[in-house]
């Protein structure tokens, strides 16, 4: 990881191919709409993030992230509107992905022929709905014969991520009644679990045929640069962008 919070972000390490970026901000900027921020300044942090990314040549996609599994490809007409979705990719240099979080998990891609990245939002619910897996079947379909490279950005870590058995019971549902001990603890209370975002979002990366997974399990709640919904209620939200160099 190479982590500057004083600049703002911290920039993914991974198995990207050359040119090809990611990054999470910090509480150096809030592109949220949910914490009473005025719209204006949650457009200047938008745009100073475009600059820092992509530069002054290109264009963010932004989503109107709903917990769900949709995934759009985001091309030159998608940039204006944000399209109801909680994944996205783009084959066009121009263009860069981002996600907002402010505790679930954000993932960026990357086909290793350089062709096409993609992002998505893992909350729960997208996980356990598929919202990995068809950002990956996306994405194959223009690059069908790439290795996909993930870079799994902060979220709320295990510790501090207590759900209850609807939770419990729609993961496993999803994925398998033998991974409950890989995904849950115990918390102190009946019927509570402490669900691992991470190791879910890398099993369901493996599950849908990313061999490269860079994950440095970096906790939002417990560390004080980053924004988090369960720590701090009504909050900002951070951005996870990926691009690929012009």
């Amino acid at each position: 990881m190479n982590t500057d919070p004083s600049a703002g972000w911290i920039k993914a390490d991974w198995s990207a191919p050359p040119g090809v970026h990611a990054l999470t901000t910090t509480r150096g900027f809030d592109v949220g709409n949910r914490s009473g921020q005025a719209p204006a300044d949650v457009a200047a942090s938008r745009r100073l993030i475009e600059t820092a990314t992509i530069g002054n040549i290109g264009r963010l996609q932004w989503l109107k992230q709903v917990h769900g599994d949709r995934c759009v490809c985001a091309h030159a007409d998608s940039i204006g509107p944000q399209p109801e979705a909680d994944a996205v990719w783009t084959t066009e240099p121009g263009i860069g992905l981002a996600i907002q979080t402010a505790d679930c998990v954000p993932v960026a891609l990357a086909s290793a022929d350089g062709r096409c990245i993609g992002a998505a939002h893992g909350g729960w619910r997208g996980l356990a709905g598929g919202v990995i897996r068809n950002l990956a079947a996306a994405m194959r379909s223009v690059s069908p014969d790439a290795t996909l490279a993930a870079w799994i950005g902060p979220a709320i870590g295990p510790k501090a991520y207590e759900v209850g058995m609807d939770v419990h019971a729609a993961v496993l549902a999803a994925t398998s009644e033998t991974l409950d001990e890989q995904f849950f603890r115990a918390a102190g209370e009946p019927d509570k679990w402490r669900l691992d975002l991470f190791a879910l979002a890398e099993w369901l990366l493996r599950q849908a045929g990313v061999e490269r997974i860079a994950c440095e399990r970096i906790c939002t709640w417990s560390n004080a640069h980053f924004y988090s919904h369960r720590r701090d209620g009504p909050t900002g939200r951070m951005a996870t962008v990926v691009w690929m160099a012009q």
